[in-house]
């Protein structure tokens, strides 16, 4: 498997530079905590407090840059039975691995919406999408790819990703399942959605889809890359995440899998 497979990274790269985090969450900060020597210049200090070698302490939020969301994300007790929700480090890592059904959903931006509001992507878009390649079933990973990540960048302070659609709401924002799309996927037994978008939601309410989806068992994998490097079907998607205990999620590496070209 491992010889006869090609390898594309669907992982944002976490930087101070990069809007990596939901705004306005606590940003992605690092201190570099031990150094190989001692260094002091001034406004650039370093300690070698243990020995010669490089550490860096990081703080990261738990939907930090390409991350999931688990069920205690949006519930704080199961609808149905009243339990208390599934916590990241309860997940079943299984549900991160699968065939990939990528569902090309790019032209929905061009529907339009208000500044501070996303386009829905409807059942009728992941139907259109299933006449044309396969019907979706149990154990595929529904990947939607919007194109967002392409926003990811360190230009305008990254502003363009989430922050003028989320905060100030000075443009339209990302694609986004509505709840009755949410619900299709669902009934086919789809267990793990992704997007390249900084979130499942909408721009202007993300919490129904949330409920929806994390409410029906799933989990959600939100601002993945390079998702237009992959086929819509034939490729395998894995994700695998920190396991943080209590969590409400967490952030992890994502590759997508290719036959190799022969």
């Amino acid at each position: 498997m491992f010889t006869d497979h090609d390898l594309v990274d669907l992982t944002l790269t976490l930087d101070e530079r990069l809007p990596t985090t939901w705004p306005p969450h606590v940003p992605f900060l690092r201190h570099i905590w031990n150094w190989f020597e001692d260094v002091d210049e001034g406004h650039h200090v370093l300690r070698s407090h243990c020995g010669s070698y490089f550490t860096e302490v990081l703080l990261l939020d738990e939907h930090i840059g390409t991350h999931f969301d688990a069920p205690a994300h949006f519930l704080q007790k199961h609808a149905h039975t009243g339990a208390d929700p599934i916590t990241g480090d309860m997940v079943d890592v299984r549900v991160f691995s699968g065939a990939a059904a990528v569902i090309d959903v790019t032209a929905v931006e061009d529907r339009g919406a208000a500044p501070g509001t996303s386009p829905f992507i409807t059942k009728n878009d992941v139907e259109a999408w299933e006449k044309q390649h396969r019907t979706l079933r149990a154990g595929d990973i529904a990947l939607f790819r919007t194109g967002w990540d392409r926003h990811y960048t360190s230009r305008n302070g990254g502003r363009g990703y989430a922050y003028d659609v989320a905060v100030l709401k000075q443009a339209p924002g990302w694609p986004a399942p509505d709840v009755d799309c949410m619900r299709h996927l669902l009934d086919r037994e789809v267990r793990c959605i992704g997007t390249d978008a900084p979130s499942m939601g909408a721009a202007h309410d993300g919490g129904p889809v949330h409920v929806e989806g994390l409410g029906g068992g799933a989990v959600f994998i939100e601002g993945l890359a390079n998702l237009g490097q992959l086929p819509a079907t034939g490729a395998y998607f894995q994700f695998l995440p920190l396991k943080i205990s209590r969590s409400s999620g967490g952030p992890g590496r994502a590759i997508g899998w290719l036959p190799a070209a022969r």
